[in-house]
């Protein structure tokens, strides 16, 4: 024990010297907690070995933290983990991030957010003490907080003044807030239910059915009157995801060099079409369609109509209204690809999607899958034929939370609201070979590029 203590340490040290470093030969500061965040050289964010060295310092410090913490104490801390969706959700809603920037770095006394609010004093500050001690706000004198590092991310982007006077819009300048919020309402309440779910599938098709006593999917849900702000807000998070990772990953992706001249893209499921705005701009002699609901077309064609109104109108973009359940109209395409698409669904959908893209397809089409690689936290011999970065003794395989964190979260998440997952090598190939398809390779990146071709 004493020597994987020793290691975790050393770890967490030289890479810190690592990360220094990169920070000083791009002549930038490194960002200081206790200041609200920056983007002040958004390329080194990306920079292979900034995130490799950022990664491996979380993964040690999570499992010092582990070792080293009673084990009393490290449950105790997690079986109420329930709190931080919870407080969140508090402050997103009554606009304290909005409050504290308009403030400025000398923050203000609970009493003032109180006024502003109308939450009583003693419970805001309950609440913003248990987020400071997470190091989200920063509490400078007794009962008077500011933004830190962390908390700053958490403005919509607009003024209270202007969230007061169009509450239905709040997110519209904020995706990353959206998809924080949308944990603290929806994916709070149906992880109530999660227990008894397992216990009971055939209760019903998800927690969230449960919880909300529907049987609607989530997004037909939103369509009803009295959630047109979760509808609102569910939209510009999608709106957004293309936007989210590397345009490489979309681009390298393709292969787009390789394809003649004319060939069909199609981003299946592709909302309004981010990615193919990514791909187009990269590969302009390929043709393109971008397939989703009808009822996306009027908000697809106003995006190309702002961003590249030349492609519509020459026909080199098609927006085509299309559910992927139903059979695939487009025929030899040279690419289909699906976006975050297949870890909404169970199998047998999954499968269904993958099998109408396989009846249309021709003998040189291609099926792209980009999506999350769900990792063991042991070592896999499946992947061992890929290059993927190997975590040092003593960490475990997958990186723990600085790996794997946010995907596992995202896989309940995907349980709790559609009963889908995100799934390991394993699951892509069975997955593909029940559809028709041979997975050939994967290429690693933020989110993975999973390309497969008819058997």
């Amino acid at each position: 024990m004493a020597e994987a203590l020793k290691a975790l340490v050393n770890i967490i040290s030289t890479e810190t010297s690592t990360l220094l470093s990169l920070y000083a030969t791009n002549h930038t500061e490194f960002p200081s907690l206790e200041e609200p965040w920056a983007a002040k050289s958004p390329e080194l964010e990306f920079d292979p070995a900034l995130v490799r060295a950022r990664q491996l310092i979380v993964a040690a410090a999570a499992q010092l933290i582990a070792t080293v913490q009673p084990p009393t104490d490290f449950l105790q801390d997690a079986a109420p983990s329930m709190m931080k969706p919870a407080t969140l959700g508090v402050i997103i809603d009554v606009n304290i991030p909005e409050i504290l920037q308009e403030a400025g770095p000398q923050g203000l006394h609970v009493r003032e957010i109180s006024v502003a609010t109308g939450v009583e004093e003693s419970y805001l500050a309950r609440v913003l003490r248990y987020l400071a001690t997470r190091h989200i706000f920063r509490e400078i004198t007794p009962d008077v907080f500011t933004h830190n590092r962390n908390s700053s991310l958490l403005s919509k982007g607009k003024s209270v003044e202007e969230i007061k006077a169009d509450p239905l819009a709040r997110f519209d300048n904020s995706p990353f807030t959206s998809f924080i919020h949308m944990a603290t309402d929806v994916l709070l309440t149906s992880s109530v239910h999660f227990t008894s779910y397992l216990q009971n599938p055939e209760e019903a098709s998800t927690p969230f059915n449960i919880a909300y006593n529907t049987e609607k999917k989530l997004w037909d849900w939103f369509e009803e009157p009295q959630n047109e702000w979760r509808l609102r807000r569910f939209t510009v998070g999608m709106k957004a995801n293309g936007e989210m990772f590397p345009p490489n990953i979309f681009i390298n992706g393709i292969d787009g060099n390789t394809l003649k001249s004319g060939d069909v893209v199609v981003d299946v499921g592709g909302s309004v079409g981010t990615v193919t705005l990514t791909l187009k701009k990269a590969f302009p002699n390929l043709r393109y369609v971008v397939q989703d609901l009808e009822k996306l077309m009027p908000s697809a064609k106003e995006y190309w109509i702002q961003n590249d109104l030349k492609a519509l109108e020459s026909g080199q973009v098609t927006l085509q209204g299309h559910n992927f359940f139903d059979a695939q109209p487009i025929k030899n395409a040279a690419v289909y690809f699906l976006r975050l698409i297949t870890h909404d669904w169970e199998d047998k959908d999954a499968r269904k999607i993958l099998s109408n893209l396989r009846a249309a397809a021709g003998p040189s089409s291609r099926l792209i899958i980009f999506e999350s690689l769900a990792r063991h936290t042991c070592e896999e011999p499946s992947l061992h034929d890929y290059p993927l970065p190997k975590a040092p003794y003593p960490l475990l395989a997958n990186f723990g939370i600085a790996g794997e964190g946010n995907n596992t979260s995202l896989d309940l998440g995907m349980l709790l609201l559609f009963n889908g997952k995100e799934r390991t090598l394993d699951d892509f190939k069975k997955l593909g070979q029940e559809a028709g398809w041979k997975l050939e390779t994967v290429k690693l990146g933020m989110i993975f590029t999973f390309i497969f071709s008819p058997i």
